[in-house]
């Protein structure tokens, strides 16, 4: 990790293979049409690094003046516990699920965000049918415990919808010390719906849940694994429930539990869903926080066609 000062307005992407994003590539096309004066560059940092390592990139952000801000993938927990004391402000959010997913500069101040909560509930609104809930009373299995899935869970369960929410929420992860956090951020929110936290160090545990879920019921890779590291967080013995949605997070990778998914599409009657819409939300929430500007609808049908534009034409 090399940190120089910013000789022009930069922005930046915080993650592990950041150069391997397409958003290297798309968002000097996004800056062009939203008018936006920046450019992009990542800073890859070693998953579960050092504590110090995260307080010198927040305490480089907050210097650099042509620092304008960030977006943080995969370190956002990590982020947070290690600089939380570094930034002046810190919205309602990231104090409540102890995560960063974007950094940006508001009259002299550094400002951290969690937007998670805002991308995965437009995400989910885009592919998990009106009532899905109500109507079929089936589950949800999140596979890791890190800030999408704290994000993805506390949509799922707010009082506000009522009857539509999973009958039962399954959360496993490798480590202890992650669940013990998500379950105590998560009761801060609601306590209605029963999450079973599994401690799950072996692919074949995440098997054996999967085997438990009800038809008509979310299944979500939240762990990473697909992306930065190769695999899936299940074997590919798993059987998916019948009628189900299954999301990966990812949209980069091999894609080993997507793919797993696919495999049994047509058997098993699921939708299958990639992690692309949310990263079109995830970017624009973060875009429109930095640069301080508003994204309209028009704005934001042009940015996914730029996106689908750019993807068609890769492959």
């Amino acid at each position: 990790m090399k940190l120089e000062k910013a000789t022009t307005p930069t922005f930046y992407f915080i993650g592990v293979t950041t150069a391997q994003s397409s958003i290297m590539k798309l968002f000097p096309l996004w800056a062009k049409e939203l008018n936006i004066d920046a450019v992009i560059k990542g800073i890859d940092i070693n998953i579960h690094e050092d504590p110090s390592v995260y307080r010198e990139v927040v305490q480089f952000l907050k210097d650099d003046e042509l620092s304008l801000g960030a977006l943080v993938t995969t370190h956002k927990i990590d982020l947070y516990q290690a600089a939380k004391d570094l930034f002046d402000e810190l919205d309602p959010y990231a104090r409540l699920f102890g995560e960063l997913s974007c950094i940006s500069k508001k009259d002299g101040k550094l400002v951290g965000h969690a937007k998670d909560h805002i991308s995965s509930h437009l995400a989910m609104q885009a592919f998990i049918p009106t009532n899905f809930w109500e109507q079929h009373g089936g589950e949800a299995f999140l596979m890791g415990a890190g800030g999408s899935s704290i994000a993805i869970t506390s949509n799922l369960i707010e009082s506000a919808n009522k009857n539509n929410r999973p009958s039962k929420i399954y959360v496993a992860n490798r480590s202890q010390p992650r669940l013990d956090s998500m379950r105590s951020i998560i009761n801060e929110i609601s306590t209605d719906v029963e999450i079973e936290y599994v401690l799950a160090d072996d692919m074949i545990i995440n098997d054996e849940i999967l085997t438990r879920v009800k038809p008509y019921s979310l299944i979500v890779n939240a762990t990473g694994l697909g992306k930065d590291r190769p695999g899936s967080p299940l074997t590919n013995n798993c059987s998916y429930p019948e009628n189900s949605l299954v999301w990966e997070l990812n949209y980069r990778g091999d894609l080993l539990f997507m793919h797993q998914a696919l495999n049994q599409k047509e058997s098993k009657n699921l939708h299958v869903e990639d992690g692309w819409v949310y990263f079109i939300h995830g970017w624009t929430q973060v875009i429109s926080e930095v640069f301080h500007m508003e994204i309209n609808q028009k704005e934001l049908s042009k940015v996914e066609q730029i996106a689908s534009d750019y993807v068609t034409n890769k492959s």
